[in-house]
């Protein structure tokens, strides 16, 4: 393929700016980010209803296929874009429930909240819950896991902060929800409904 002088990288075909990628053509990944980012944006804003949030999916999804060019194994470039967002919003919306639930726990007993016996043994299992599931993450996990979900830093400054490689903070992240998952997932099928009705009825 002749790739002297002006590139019209718009007339190329998925698999001809797959085959440039794989060699660092950085015109070639500007091409994909431009035919997809917006197609993306929408899937992720859809299913999210945030804009900074799925802004922030397509970034980390298009800085994942610049940084893995080399040795990813991509056939179709379109199926395989979809596919990676609709992961990420999974994994995000699994986030965010976890997150909520912790938030919501905090919220019940900084505020305080009515002491009938109901509601107190609904914020006392969401406590048990959530602890059982803290504790029983590994030291590593539970810190990484503190510093990027409760206290909102990115993987970045974590991965500076404690000294490890961005790969193994995302290793502990990903450990730490799926610990998380086990220990609420019976809790929130059950009690979650109950919890939040209690909550926005204090609110009302």
């Amino acid at each position: 393929m002749n790739r002297s002088g002006l590139q019209l990288y718009t007339s190329w075909t998925d698999a001809a700016l797959l085959e440039a990628l794989r060699t660092d053509d950085e015109g070639a990944f500007g091409e994909i980010y431009h035919r997809y980012c917006y197609r993306l944006f929408t899937v992720a804003y859809c299913k999210l209803k945030s804009r900074e949030m799925a802004e922030e999916l397509v970034q980390d999804l298009f800085e994942a296929l610049w940084s893995k060019r080399a040795t990813m194994q991509v056939q179709q470039l379109e199926s395989y874009l979809l596919s990676a967002i609709r992961y990420r919003i999974i994994n995000c919306i699994k986030t965010q429930r976890v997150k909520a639930g912790y938030e919501l726990y905090c919220r019940l007993y900084q505020q305080g909240i009515d002491q009938s016996t109901e509601k107190l043994l609904a914020a006392q299992d969401l406590s048990t819950a959530l602890q059982a599931g803290l504790d029983r993450l590994p030291e590593k996990s539970r810190e990484v896991f503190r510093l990027s979900r409760l206290e909102n830093h990115s993987v970045p400054e974590i991965s500076v902060r404690l000294q490890l490689s961005e790969k193994a903070i995302e290793y502990h992240i990903t450990k730490s929800l799926k610990i998380l998952r086990t220990y609420l997932r019976d809790f929130l099928l059950t009690t979650w409904p109950i919890v939040l009705w209690l909550y926005f009825l204090d609110k009302s």
